[in-house]
């Protein structure tokens, strides 16, 4: 087993400063810093789907395995050079998605962020990640970051937003469909 935490506050932070993996420090407002941090959000974005009640079993196994996937991201993002997903684990989703999506009727318009409590949070989730995959290419402009990482944010995004219609359907809720016709002349 890794470091243990015996003691949670170092005061080694109070200059603005924190310790990357590799013994470095960066600034706690650095690109890197913010890539993972969002990777660490989005890790705590699905723990609060898998919180909501009636999430089906599949859902909560597939999830609870990208929790782990997400803090090995997190990891290989916050230690420079490191590698910790695979192409195997972006081809995982890739299965997932197909099998979610299949089931589910062709989109002809957009949907709104809703659909029922565990769907609501699954699309929190959703965007949460992409904005973890914007800050990861962020730093892939002045930063190594692997193509397999930003694969797996993209995937993952595009996962979530397939579960979201899976979780609303499943709760008898269906998705909200975006209307764009309710705007009027004069209103």
């Amino acid at each position: 087993m890794g470091n243990r935490l015996s003691k949670i506050y170092t005061r080694t932070g109070d200059d603005g400063s924190t310790g990357l993996g590799d013994g470095s420090r960066t600034g706690k407002d650095s690109l890197r810093v913010a890539a993972y941090g969002t990777v660490d959000e989005a890790n705590s974005a699905i723990g609060v789907v898998l919180a909501a009640p009636g999430v089906p079993d599949d859902i909560r196994d597939l999830l609870t395995t990208v929790q782990h996937q997400l803090f090995d991201l997190g990891g290989e993002l916050c230690i420079p050079g490191h590698a910790a997903i695979a192409e195997a684990d972006v081809a995982g989703l890739e299965q997932a998605l197909d099998r979610h999506n299949e089931a589910l009727p062709p989109l002809k318009d957009f949907i709104l962020p809703a659909g029922g409590e565990a769907a609501a949070r699954c699309h929190l989730a959703r965007t949460i990640v992409r904005r973890a995959e914007r800050e990861a290419v962020a730093l892939s402009r002045v930063e190594a970051v692997r193509g397999e990482a930003l694969r797996y944010l993209n995937r993952l995004s595009d996962l979530l937003f397939v579960l979201a219609r899976v979780l609303a359907r499943a709760a008898g809720e269906g998705e909200v469909l975006w209307r764009h016709e309710r705007r009027h002349a004069g209103g």
